[in-house]
């Protein structure tokens, strides 16, 4: 799936954790992005915003994005990833004037783009494309383990709650990887990750039943040819609302090693309503991943090799701190890849690589 050249919609949502999709195909696919829709922000930048993008224009209409000359648009991409993935009906408007205007609509939310009749019938007019981002293949099977029989070293990003930074690290950790001559490869789960990389199948939007299969059919996939496969991670564990993804991505993947990504400066689950329920500490879930391992498949000695920290929310002696502290309490390397480089989690891939090459 190629990328056209992107305005990115996120009205009043603007930010790296309101806007996660909008923030992550800027800071990966700036090229592609020739604005981005905020009218809280008009006149900033996508840097003073969210601080990656450079001189990406936040403008505060769709009109202002369609008067740009210089990259014009040729799609509208919905930024925001809320909770239930629900469309606000007052965003609906815009979506309808893009498809007016000739641009293509992508989307990764629930609320599907081809379950609107108007909204259809409307594109067809215009001759343009509607995306579901999170519109999963037909025919997806259960999991039956096929994931054992790939040669590619497999590696699952896991974290303590959702949001912290799964995507980033797998990214990150790849760039680093393909820089020094591997063959690193990427696969996508959720429908950041599927726009930045042009495949993929978005695991949450897959029913039940099926997430453990279709998490199986990318990782064979991603696998063919690859010396390591970087399995995007989804929710956690200890999430209430997204735990299920999470074991059907641990069953699904049958990863050889974990990376840890965790937000030291967050103390509750995220996404509101949660506030009964503290995050657990990196020891305690590398404990709790290493175990759901051991029930997946134990043959494969999987375990937590590095830790993944988000910081860009603590002035950078406190994340420093923080992020070195949890590497002595862990005795992982331990980095902010965006922040401090990901170099310290590609040798720990490396060195995990090697010494299960060595065994077999």
């Amino acid at each position: 799936m190629s990328q056209p050249i992107f305005v990115i919609l996120a009205e009043g949502k603007l930010g790296l954790e309101t806007s996660k999709t909008a923030a992550s195909v800027v800071r990966y696919l700036p090229e592609r992005v020739t604005a981005l829709i905020d009218s809280r922000h008009a006149g900033r930048t996508a840097q003073e915003v969210l601080g990656v993008g450079g001189g990406i224009p936040v403008v505060g209409s769709l009109a202002e994005a369609l008067a740009i000359t210089e990259r014009a648009p040729e799609a509208l991409l919905v930024g925001i990833a809320n909770r239930g993935g629900t469309l606000p009906t007052e965003l609906r408007a815009v979506l309808v004037a893009a498809v007016d205007a000739g641009l293509d609509v992508w989307s990764g939310l629930h609320d599907r783009l081809m379950a609107d009749s108007r909204l259809v019938a409307l594109a067809e007019a215009r001759r343009v494309r509607l995306i579901d981002l999170r519109d999963p293949p037909a025919g997806l099977p259960v999991g039956t383990g096929r994931a054992l029989n790939t040669t590619a070293f497999r590696v699952l990003t896991v974290g303590t709650d959702c949001n912290v930074g799964k995507m980033t690290a797998s990214l990150e950790i790849r760039r680093v990887l393909q820089a020094g001559g591997v063959e690193a490869r990427f696969a996508g789960t959720g429908q950041s990750g599927i726009v930045i990389d042009g495949a993929g199948i978005p695991v949450d939007a897959v029913v039940s039943d099926f997430v453990s299969g279709a998490t199986e059919r990318i990782t064979l996939e991603a696998a063919k040819d690859a010396d390591v496969v970087l399995i995007e991670g989804q929710g956690s564990l200890f999430h209430p609302g997204y735990s299920g993804v999470t074991l059907g991505l641990l069953h699904g993947s049958l990863p050889h090693a974990m990376i840890l990504c965790w937000m030291p400066g967050r103390k509750r689950v995220y996404g509101g309503g949660y506030d009964w329920l503290d995050l657990p500490t990196p020891e305690r879930a590398i404990a709790a991943y290493e175990e759901a391992m051991r029930w997946a498949a134990p043959q494969l000695g999987s375990r937590v090799i590095g830790l993944s920290a988000n910081t860009y929310d603590l002035p950078e002696d406190e994340a420093r701190r923080l992020v070195e502290e949890a590497g002595r309490a862990t005795g992982l390397p331990s980095t902010d890849p965006v922040r401090f480089g990901a170099e310290v989690l590609a040798e720990a891939v490396e060195a995990a690589r090697r010494a299960r090459a060595g065994g077999d």
